[in-house]
């Protein structure tokens, strides 16, 4: 049934199938009940996706979580088309008052780590009391960074991917799977 997902084209790039939607919601319930278990039912995490890329990721994460929580969202950005600009723009950001809280950022993919840098430089000065970062995907040959990530979805290949919230230009967030570029290698 997986390998019956045809390729698709969005825009001016082709991509193949690289991660069923079946799988990544195995995934994603996996990291759910890692951190609840990790936190356990009396943290009331706040948990922050960082926009726009995670609204998949976090909302069935979210959906799953099995205590009480809290959601908030920020907004950042460090790519153009299918490559990386190195800089990070904080576009939105938290309003909540953190002082004292457990806070798991949910990030829907993880590669150089620009982002991971600018997250920790935001919420350092916020009296967090547990500051956790989980990611459902990770380019580990990409990771430039000494920062750690507790939670690890997956390990990719350092290729683009489209889907389940990812997008190339503003387009294939919708759909379920994952795919990757085809001419990327």
């Amino acid at each position: 049934m997986e390998n019956m997902v045809p390729d698709i084209k969005l825009l001016d790039k082709k991509f193949r199938l690289y991660i069923h939607a079946s799988q990544i919601e195995e995934t994603v319930k996996k990291m759910v009940q890692k951190v609840a278990d990790d936190l356990g039912e009396d943290a009331c995490p706040v948990f922050v996706g960082v926009l726009n890329g995670v609204f998949m990721f976090m909302s069935d994460f979210v959906r799953h979580y099995p205590y009480v929580c809290q959601v908030s969202f920020l907004k950042m950005s460090s790519y153009e088309g299918t490559d990386s600009t190195g800089k990070v723009k904080t576009l939105l950001g938290i309003n909540e008052d953190l002082k004292g809280r457990t806070v798991v950022v949910l990030e829907d993919i993880v590669d150089t780590g620009n982002t991971l840098v600018e997250l920790h430089s935001l919420f350092k000065d916020k009296g967090i009391k547990d500051f956790r970062v989980a990611t459902l995907f990770f380019k580990p040959e990409s990771y430039s960074k000494d920062l750690p990530i507790e939670y690890v979805g997956m390990d990719i290949d350092n290729r683009f991917i489209v889907g389940y919230g990812l997008d190339y230009n503003g387009v294939g967030r919708n759909l379920p799977h994952i795919y990757q570029n085809i001419e990327d290698k």
